[in-house]
């Protein structure tokens, strides 16, 4: 059996992590690309060159992006899937009290390095009839709070998904785009500018998603036979559900 090579971006952590781990576990080669060859070297030495890959750079970077991808070693050339889980949340200040840095980081990451990043490898993956798993979120569906940007960029993930997937019409190559709610990952640690205090408060009681159940979401998408796509999957953990609309009043 051929073996298949899968691109997970930010593998150093949270749900890329998870990913590689179950990736490499089933067989699979791995390129786990992230900013800290610290976190990614570990699992190189875990599990071996000829399983994982590293490759460390910032995806805002396209330069360095395109070096990466110039520098595979021939193993892990030919790529079958691409995860764009790269992604992350800046504040949760309402609009008119948000840092505008914040929001151009986030758009720079969750939506100019994915793009770009897909569009890199859409040539090997038509060639190879592979597979895109985009990690969107229920904030690309739901609006909240403080949500403002980070949500927009996910919305944006979902329909670039969508639109992938009809421009790909007839390739073969399978296009998913995975909305997960409510995971208890460094997601809010990172928003909240490293806020232990209140990444335990947010997750205390809530039997949160962990990285694992995606990772094996992943996985699940990425095995399925090759003439069954699913387009969107939404996961919420059952503590968890949309909530009504807000009502101001005098």
């Amino acid at each position: 059996m051929t073996t298949k090579t899968a691109w997970i971006t930010g593998a150093s952590s949270g749900f890329g992590a998870a990913a590689v781990e179950r990736f490499v576990a089933g067989g699979w080669r791995v390129i786990a690309s992230g900013r800290r060859m610290e976190r990614l070297q570990p699992l190189v030495a875990r599990h071996g060159a000829g399983r994982v890959h590293a490759a460390a750079f910032d995806v805002r970077d396209e330069a360095a992006m395109r070096a990466a991808h110039a520098a595979l070693p021939s193993a892990f050339a030919d790529i079958d899937l691409l995860v764009n889980n790269a992604g992350l949340a800046l504040g949760t200040a309402p609009a008119q009290q948000a840092s505008l840095e914040q929001w151009k980081q986030m758009i720079d990451t969750n939506v100019t390095a994915l793009v770009s990043l897909t569009h890199l490898l859409l040539p090997q993956l038509i060639a190879r009839r592979g597979a895109i798993v985009n990690i969107s979120s229920i904030a690309g569906s739901y609006a909240y709070r403080g949500g403002n940007v980070y949500g927009g960029t996910k919305a944006f993930v979902t329909q670039f998904s969508q639109n992938l997937r009809t421009d790909l019409h007839g390739t073969g190559v399978r296009v998913t785009s995975i909305e997960p709610g409510m995971a208890e990952t460094e997601f809010t640690l990172v928003r909240t500018g490293g806020d232990q205090a209140a990444s335990d408060q947010l997750y205390a009681g809530a039997q949160p998603i962990t990285a694992t159940d995606i990772a094996d979401t992943i996985w699940w998408i990425a095995n399925l036979p090759p003439h069954l796509n699913i387009n969107r999957i939404e996961v919420m953990p059952v503590s968890q559900s949309a909530a009504g609309l807000q009502v101001h009043r005098n």
